[in-house]
């Protein structure tokens, strides 16, 4: 796969460090890279959009907007609930991210952002909704992905792959 380029279908590691704000929100290593199928929409789509066409060993920064990101912040996906409707309610504090089922048994994380004596304040929205975000990159190796991984919507990584089945940046 010499000289490949970045496209669909193509599992993808990436070392990154991301900040939102000047704060470093996130860092992923060589030693404990972020591993994507690109064309999978499984990561943000600014930065799968910025990925197309680079090789292993480019190195980049991107800055996205809301929309390209995590979305605006939607005051919508913020609820006030009974206290009563949470297990455990002495122990949470403002900030905690709890697990919540809908109806139809989807989960969904949401920020307490209030607790009153008998309501509480659930943000749904994305933690970096809102903001304008920055991704420093690196990528470190890519490899075709398999049928089970396009089917699943994600990589199995690297590790049960031989090196032949994978470009990775030579080590100087």
């Amino acid at each position: 796969m010499t000289n490949d380029t970045i496209r669909d279908g193509l599992v993808v590691s990436l070392a990154y460090t991301l900040t939102a704000d000047g704060e470093t929100i996130e860092t992923s290593t060589s030693e404990e890279p972020l591993d994507y199928l690109h064309g999978a929409e499984n990561i943000v789509p600014g930065l799968e959009a910025a990925l197309n066409g680079k090789r292993v060993g480019d190195q980049f920064k991107v800055t996205l907007q809301p929309a390209d990101a995590y979305g605006d912040y939607d005051d919508d996906d913020v609820e006030t609930i009974p206290l009563s409707d949470l297990p455990d309610a002495e122990t949470l504090e403002e900030g905690m991210v709890v697990v919540m089922e809908d109806e139809e048994g989807y989960l969904f994380d949401a920020i307490i952002r209030e607790i009153g004596k008998e309501t509480v304040v659930l943000d749904f929205n994305p933690p970096l909704a809102g903001k304008t975000i920055t991704y420093d990159v690196q990528v470190l190796a890519m490899r075709e992905a398999e049928e089970e991984e396009i089917a699943a919507g994600q990589p199995y990584g690297f590790d049960d792959f031989d090196d032949d089945d994978y470009e990775e940046e030579d080590e100087e």
